[in-house]
């Protein structure tokens, strides 16, 4: 079997994480309208339980992203360009779903909704793309 090392800790964490961050987004948006065939309460009672989910996994993103950026050596232009592109469009995310949480408009939920759903999942990318591109 492979060691098990704070490297494969730290990435698990930030994966996990982020399963829950991105991966509960869509599955949620995929739900909503079953979930409104339960009341028109329905959708909020559910989506305040996930907020309580999903904004934890949050937190542990930004704690492991933190500690990823203290983990590795690399520096060079490339890496720190794309670096902060994945830090934009990860602020870019956590914005759009604050809008699309308290807005009262259907626009601003739908706006919020979808602009942070995508950020997310373009964030998901770029860590990849960080963690494997050469």
């Amino acid at each position: 079997m492979l060691h098990v090392n704070a490297t494969t800790i730290r990435l698990f964490l930030h994966v996990l994480a982020a399963t829950i961050w991105v991966g509960g987004q869509i599955v949620l948006a995929g739900l909503v309208p079953t979930v409104r065939t339960f009341g028109p309460d329905a959708p909020r009672v559910v989506a305040r339980r996930f907020n309580a989910i999903a904004w934890s996994a949050f937190a542990v993103l930004v704690v492991t992203g933190i500690w990823n950026i203290l983990a590795v050596d690399r520096r060079d232009t490339a890496y720190m360009v794309t670096l902060m592109v994945k830090l934009l469009v990860v602020a870019i995310s956590a914005i759009a779903t604050l809008v699309h949480i308290v807005g009262r408009s259907r626009k601003a939920l739908a706006i919020g909704g979808a602009v942070g759903g995508l950020a997310a999942v373009g964030a998901l990318f770029l860590g990849l793309l960080l963690h494997t591109g050469t």
